[in-house]
């Protein structure tokens, strides 16, 4: 059975991330709440509580305003500005395409892949 809460609103995949089991069970299951939330003094990523909580979306790939500002510009700090801009193209594309085969058969193919 596909879990589709391992599938997170901005794009990412939870079941390749490194913190998943030990400090997050993946964005869905924790409503966009993960540990470093707490260390930005933010409730929810700003992601999934835009598009989630304040749009009612799946996720970012089902906005008409994708990419917004907000996407462009929210990413993991310790990234070089490099860095940075490939994580946000790599999640725009991952996004187009969960759009267009489905977060099901998206979840199933990332489980495959490993």
């Amino acid at each position: 059975m596909v879990d589709k809460d391992m599938a997170a609103a901005c794009g990412l995949y939870c079941g390749s991330c490194e913190y998943l089991g030990e400090r997050c069970s993946g964005c869905g299951h924790i409503q966009g709440k993960p540990f470093w939330t707490a260390e930005f003094g933010v409730e929810a990523c700003p992601l999934y509580a835009c598009c989630v909580s304040g749009r009612n979306l799946e996720h970012c790939g089902l906005c008409d305003d994708l990419p917004c500002e907000l996407f462009l510009e929210f990413h993991d700090p310790a990234l070089s500005p490099e860095e940075a801009e490939a994580s946000v193209r790599e999640r725009q594309e991952q996004l187009h395409k969960r759009r267009e085969m489905g977060t099901e058969e998206w979840v199933a193919e990332h489980d495959r892949d490993g």
